[in-house]
């Protein structure tokens, strides 16, 4: 009975697939364990899959719950997958024998005969061996009956090693019921959690968002089927919405619901009311759940531990191992029981601000003088930076206001929503939005509400458009709130809509309002934004505009740091190249941005920094900081596809081209679905300079040219934001089109000189000196090589200048100046190694040429023409080579004929024998 995989779902696995079947190939048996939902029948049917693919018989047997308590159940199923023929063969008391257990012969008087039956098992498993080997996959194994047990158990000791055993149960601690079995020694594989890349492309494969897989992950605990089920549920929510449920108010219902509740089947009953309390408290730990009311809370807790529902610290922390848990325990209790144990934990924590919490969520009654003191423990989060804590005890105090207080009940909800807006909140700030709107509420309050919702929504502003409509008809007619909206439709024209030129006339009017209604703050904003793109859009008047701006008061709520003109002045250094500047300013924003709550304030100002450290040639520190802005998008639920973005930079220049290509692919599908234009083109842009650092010169150059369309779109002029130019035109050259590399440069060299950007004019002269190689002028190619990649060093920036040695090699070997091209080659990959570059130093060590090289006339090939004829020398057909090459068939042809006359061959056999040595 052959078993097939389901790919689909099998992600993240390719490790273990390849370790059960070592386990396999070395012991013969295996038992694979993790909780329900891991993914263990994957990666038994994958496995399965493998092994009836080399033409191994394969048999399976997956009992269910009920299974366990059917004497001899597994067993009859598993002997009524055995083709008939292997049946015949067996002596007559074990024909009968396996008759009697499959139901089909009535039991003699005299009981059945056991011994027939264990000995016609060992019988059928050997015969089945005799032609080739037998794989046996036992899933469930936990669910076998124990008379199954005890009969595989005796025939498995008796079958040839040409019978291997695969057994898969779902065991949270201790043993596994399996081994024994299998027998003593055999390996145990354990099913490890999915990581958050991993559950990304879990949703990708299955075509849901990749915007939520960083708040699935949290919520999954890296549980493929809990995932999943989220995914689904997350996604029809939002889509009904019109926004993305936050993970900490997940839609738990249906089956994902049904999977947590499987999960924390594991655990014994009497751990279920320490669970429930530790799910009610924000920080659970064993101290306080004992001063609960839990005595036994270690001991109970250890059960839950082993059952892979929590982890304890050494400091007694309690964490749950995925978010959907507490919601299912939350869920699934009664609200008498809830309203215990928020009591209790009211009397048992030690901040004051909880304490209020939990003796609010203990009662469900009106109560001013209870609201007036939720509302003071909001003011004490809000003056903490806990702006999300803030934002839930506003509701609460809402919630809690008698109806005589209605004005005091709006005045909170209003406040909620903003500082759920500043969190980043979505599902909190719509919450308390609904309920503005729902009540009489001023003018003012709908628009400072609905601006809340905007703020929450981070990247995702290209739905928002009815939201803003409302906006700008409730700010009718005070130029304080009206300059507050026309903000907010200058960002949505930029992020939304990729039109600067519109946002710039939006911020314009905005500045108008602001300073008729006297809000310095709301100028200086209006101005930034005006400065912001005057830089894309080339004005040289944007720098004395952002000189305005910084002239101002300093930013406060509800704008945020990220657009304040102090943060756009480290940009500008940073377009610059100023890189010293950048970092001296960065590290003095990084604490304030900290203290303020604003998650994206801390995420775009560890973007800077992971941006600045890499120009720098300090990979490492680069790399660090881009790991905390994607940890810190995935735990405050913010939009994925800049910290994507981020991740891929930081990849491609100190990890790996592969990672770095993932998460680009990544943002680029996130940014496509939140409509987000300007991190749609920066990670096409990072997805372009792997393709074409990898050689994948053809892609690169469609990804590049989609880059170069967003940006036409967008009127992007200053070649210094996003520096694509360059990498355009040497993937143009390595895909054999010089002249058309030529043409851009041309293009754009004179903006970049014109608004004198030094190190953007720098690296189009690196794709200059490979395009004039290409175009056979070698000697000025060099020169210019060579003084590009002095200037890069004089700027301070390692990377470029080692690329630019790289590209000098290029054109080197292909003169036949082998010397010159490795001594390019060893100084490209000391700046390499000094900066951490990993994924550059290896491609320049992969780089060195041959002592003994290939044909002389091989030089001579472009790099189009060389990677052709590796592929055609290879063996690939003309129609594989265009299909991988992104060619037709005819260009494939024309430049085999090229080659041919080049290398003086005139069969792809000689083809291959020039090529040796390459």
């Amino acid at each position: 009975m052959a078993a097939t995989a389901n790919a689909d779902t099998n992600v993240g696995h390719g490790a273990l697939i390849e370790a059960v079947d070592r386990a396999l190939t070395t012991h013969g048996r295996a038992v694979l364990t993790g909780p329900a939902g891991s993914g263990k029948t994957e990666v038994a049917s994958a496995v399965a899959a493998a092994a009836a693919r080399r033409h191994e018989t394969v048999l399976r047997l997956a009992p269910e719950a009920a299974d366990r308590e059917i004497p001899e159940a597994a067993a009859a199923a598993l002997l009524a997958s055995v083709p008939r023929a292997t049946l015949d063969r067996l002596a007559g008391p074990q024909r009968t024998a396996i008759a009697l257990l499959r139901r089909e012969a009535d039991a003699p008087r005299a009981g059945r005969d056991h011994v027939a039956l264990r000995l016609a098992v060992v019988e059928v498993l050997r015969t089945l061996a005799v032609p080739g080997p037998v794989l046996l996959v036992l899933d469930n194994a936990q669910w076998l009956d124990p008379e199954s047990t005890d009969l595989l158990r005796f025939a498995l000791r008796l079958t040839p090693p040409r019978v291997r055993v695969l057994a898969a149960e779902c065991v949270q601690g201790g043993a596994p019921v399996a081994e024994p079995l299998c027998g003593p020694g055999t390996p145990v594989v354990r099913i490890p959690a999915l990581g958050a890349d991993e559950v990304a492309e879990l949703l990708l494969r299955h075509g849901l968002p990749a915007r939520l897989a960083g708040r699935i992950h949290q919520a999954s605990g890296g549980n493929p089927r809990l995932a999943l089920a989220l995914g689904h549920s997350l996604a029809e929510a939002a889509a009904c919405q019109g926004g993305a449920h936050h993970a900490d108010s997940l839609p738990l219902t249906g089956q994902a619901r049904e999977v947590a509740r499987r999960l924390l089947a594991a655990a014994p009953g009497r751990t279920r009311p320490t669970l429930l309390l530790a799910a009610l408290a924000a920080r659970p730990t064993t101290a306080l759940l004992r001063r609960a009311g839990r005595p036994d809370a270690e001991a109970e807790l250890a059960e839950a531990e082993r059952a892979a529902l929590v982890t304890v610290g050494e400091d007694g922390a309690v964490a749950f191992t995925a978010g959907a848990l507490p919601a299912a325990l939350a869920a699934d209790a009664g609200w008498p029981e809830r309203a215990a144990g928020h009591a209790a934990l009211a009397a048992a924590v030690d901040d004051p601000v909880q304490a209020v919490r939990h003796r609010a969520l203990a009662v469900d009654t009106p109560d001013a003088d209870l609201a007036a003191e939720i509302t003071r423990a909001a003011d004490a989060c809000r003056r903490r930076g806990q702006r999300a804590l803030a934002a839930e005890l506003g509701l609460l105090a809402a919630e809690r206001t008698p109806a005589r207080l209605a004005q005091d009940e709006l005045a909170r909800l209003v406040a909620a929503a903003e500082d759920a807006g500043w969190a980043g909140r979505a599902d909190l700030a719509r919450r308390a939005t609904r309920a503005v709107l729902a009540r009489d509420a001023s003018p003012a309050q709908r628009v400072r509400a609905r601006l809340a919702v905007i703020d929450a929504a981070g990247q995702a502003l290209a739905d928002l458009d009815e939201t803003i409509a409302h906006a700008v008809a409730d700010a009718a007619g005070d130029p304080a709130l009206q300059a507050a909206v026309q903000l907010r439709i200058a960002w949505k024209h930029n992020i939304g809509d990729g039109d600067p030129v519109r946002s710039r006339d939006a911020a314009a009017q905005a500045g108008t309002l602001a300073k008729a209604g006297g809000d310095q703050v709301a100028e200086a904003m209006a101005l930034t934004v005006r400065a912001r793109m005057g830089r894309i859009l080339g004005d040289p008047d944007a720098e004395e505009i952002l000189a305005q701006a910084l002239a101002l008061p300093a930013p406060e709520v509800p704008l945020g740091m990220r657009n304040a003109p102090q943060y756009l002045a480290v940009r500008h250094a940073l377009f610059d190249d100023r890189l010293a500047d950048a970092r001296r300013q960065l590290l003095v924003l990084l604490p304030a941005v900290q203290r303020t709550g604003s998650a994206e304030d801390v995420f775009e100002v560890l973007r800077s920094l992971t941006e600045t450290e890499l120009r720098r040639g300090h990979c490492a520190r680069g790399t660090a900081h881009a790991r905390r802005a994607l940890e810190l998008t995935i735990e405050a639920g913010l939009s994925p596809g800049p910290a994507w973005y981020v991740a891929a930079t930081a990849e491609a220049a100190g990890g790996s081209f592969t990672r770095a290509a993932g998460y680009a692919r990544r943002g680029i599908r996130a940014s496509e679905e939140e409509g987000d234009q300007v991190f749609l083109s920066r990670g096409l842009f990072a997805l372009g300079t792997v393709e074409l650092a990898t050689g994948e010169a053809a892609k690169a150059v469609a990804t590049l040219r989609r880059v170069a369309a967003l940006e036409e779109a967008q009127q992007v002029v200053d070649p210094s934001v996003l520096r694509w130019h360059g990498e355009l035109a040497e993937a143009l050259v390595a895909a054999d089109a010089p002249a058309e590399a030529a043409a851009l440069l041309d293009r754009v060299t004179p903006v970049a000189r014109a608004l004198e950007r030094t190190t953007v004019l720098a690296a189009l002269d690196r794709a200059r000196g490979l395009c004039l190689s290409a175009q056979g002028e070698p000697e000025p190619a060099v020169a210019l090589l060579e003084t590009t990649a002095e200037r890069f060093g004089a700027l301070g920036l390692p990377l470029e200048q080692g690329r630019t040695l790289l590209a000098l090699a290029r054109v080197e070997r292909r003169r036949r100046r082998r010397a010159p091209a490795r001594a390019a080659l060893r100084a490209a990959a000391g700046l390499f190694e000094a900066a951490g570059a990993a994924p550059w130093l290896e491609l320049a060590r992969e780089s060195a040429p041959e002592t003994s090289g290939p044909h002389p006339g091989v030089a001579s090939l472009t790099e189009a023409e060389t990677r052709l004829a590796l592929l055609v020398g290879g063996g690939a057909s003309n129609q594989e080579a265009a299909a991988k090459l992104f060619l037709s068939v005819k260009t494939v042809e024309a430049r085999l004929t090229r080659i041919y006359q080049k290398l003086d061959v005139r069969s792809r056999a000689q083809l291959a024998t020039a090529l040796r040595g390459r």
